[in-house]
């Protein structure tokens, strides 16, 4: 009775009810249960027809672009890039995170001892009437052990911390290598992007040189002044200036995508060669916003992190309730070496003990408190990344939807822009016009055939943002690596190299 009694006193002093400790499998502390997320049920643009609501992972996307090159690149950089591979290995630490936390299921202490000692006692020692020998050996060999039992689920809410930290690190492991594919893909398009702009300028560099020579043809025939000339001069050297800007572009995008793939900065023109912008296709299955909660690598993060740090409130209320343990020793003892494994020389104990944190002044209760406020923090982060998640699918989709109405009507201008030119020429060379008027729609064209180059590219660039705000592309670790599951749903990688295997510096494109 006094037990029964004793026990309700000690869950009631607590702060996890009789019943709920029942429910939640003997272990106080709150079970995690997901938390609510704001998300809307279809997107801004979903009247659009190229918006189809069909839900599809893409674990391939960039193949919609039919780019061999970019294929190649994206392959590279998914065994080579640095970044990449430092998350593969914060999944190695996790896992041995996890190992350690299950291990304290067992006994948590095991010690085996020895000793030998030669030993002497005063003969002018107080009592020293006791002492019957006064040299002698000591010969001491046993085994001792300590097993805290988990009566209040402590060890079991710190291994489905662990279990979810482990999670967790495979969610960072594919939102890392979400972006990593998004931006190789970006710089990809930015180079292709760059190139189109440089051809485009160079056109017209030929065709402002060709101008130049007809203004100083008519200056010399008397027909103009020598400042229809200079104006000439002017407008070739703004032209041509405008190419080195653009190269500095290009090599800089070069140079990042270099190190996306694990290398050194190098020339890449012969890997890329020539190549048009990548064409996107016209329409992108994106689902729902709620698929979201799914498919994105960051946003599974955030909520692992919430469940671990869930259990660690259960871990901190644990420490209301006493540490009951079982505790053994066993051992031998002699004088003689050659008696000491002898029935005569055993000596042990065995018995329950406990321990129980008492007065400790609120600094338990301060802990849970702690602990319940980081787990609120993180279930605002988990939020707040759900928040965000949407709306960069929602700029994605805005890029690459109007993007193609951009460059609808940016080809009209530059059409009409060629056509201004073309006539602007044969009437300056039949002196109808005068030569400002032929600068001026020359530099318009120039500026009206950049925009044409950046419109496409940012078709591109919106269909890329739009994968990689929904979190395509991870799935490809699943096609190189050999998989084990740990106590929960997530995959993980078991072949990540060892850290004498990092890779090499000479790493270069195939």
């Amino acid at each position: 009775m006094r037990t029964c009694l004793w026990c309700a006193l000690l869950l009631a002093g607590g702060c996890t009810p009789w019943r709920e400790y029942i429910s939640n499998g003997f272990k106080v502390g709150p079970n995690y249960q997901s938390p609510g997320a704001p998300v809307a049920t279809q997107w801004v643009d979903g009247h659009d027809k190229r918006l189809q609501p069909a839900n599809e992972d893409a674990p391939r996307w960039w193949t919609v672009f039919n780019d061999s090159v970019l294929n190649s690149l994206i392959e590279t950089a998914f065994h080579q890039n640095l970044s990449l591979r430092e998350a593969g290995f914060r999944i190695l630490q996790a896992r041995a995170q996890y190992g350690f936390a299950r291990g304290n299921l067992f006994p948590q202490s095991q010690a085996m001892t020895g000793d030998y000692l030669r030993e002497a006692l005063s003969h002018n020692a107080a009592n020293r009437s006791f002492v019957g020998k006064r040299f002698f050996d000591q010969w001491d060999y046993g085994f001792t052990a300590a097993w805290e039992l988990d009566f209040w689920g402590r060890f079991r809410r710190a291994i489905e911390s662990a279990n979810e930290n482990l999670n967790a690190s495979v969610s960072n492991y594919d939102a890392v290598l979400v972006t990593l594919l998004g931006d190789v893909a970006t710089n990809y398009v930015q180079i292709r992007t760059l190139e189109q702009q440089i051809k485009f300028t160079q056109a017209n560099v030929d065709l402002q040189r060709q101008t130049l020579v007809l203004a100083e043809a008519r200056f010399k025939a008397g027909a103009t002044s020598d400042l229809d000339v200079e104006q000439a001069r002017t407008v070739l050297a703004q032209t041509e200036a405008q190419i080195p800007v653009l190269e500095i572009s290009q090599r800089q995008a070069s140079n990042q995508l270099c190190i996306l793939m694990g290398m050194p900065p190098e020339d890449l023109s012969a890997w890329l060669g020539k190549g048009d912008i990548p064409t996107a296709p016209a329409d992108v299955a994106a689902g729902v916003p709620a698929d979201l909660l799914r498919r994105r690598p960051d946003v599974q993060q955030a909520e692992h992190a919430a469940a671990a740090q869930s259990a660690q409130i259960g871990i901190s209320q644990a420490e209301f309730y006493p540490h009951i343990s079982l505790v053994g020793t066993l051992d031998y003892s002699t004088e003689s070496l050659h008696k000491l494994i002898t029935p005569g020389s055993l000596q042990g104990q065995v018995g329950p003990s406990y321990q129980w944190n008492i007065l400790q002044y609120g600094r338990i209760l301060n802990n849970v408190k702690t602990q319940d406020a980081l787990f609120q923090q993180l279930v605002l982060r988990y939020q707040s990344t759900v928040l965000n998640a949407a709306g960069e699918v929602e700029n994605g989709l805005v890029t690459f939807l109007k993007s193609q109405q951009q460059t609808d009507l940016q080809k009209e201008a530059v059409s009409a822009a060629r056509k201004a030119v073309d006539l602007a020429v044969v009437q300056y060379r039949e002196g109808r016009v005068d030569f400002n008027r032929v600068a001026t729609l020359q530099l318009t064209l120039v500026q009206q055939q950049n925009l044409l180059a950046q419109a496409r590219g940012q078709i591109a660039t919106g269909l890329i943002n739009v994968y990689r705000a929904l979190g395509g592309g991870w799935q490809i670790r699943l096609e190189s690596y050999e998989y084990l599951n740990v106590d929960g749903p997530s995959a993980l990688p078991v072949d990540v190299p060892p850290p004498d295997m990092v890779p090499p510096l000479e790493a270069k494109a195939p």
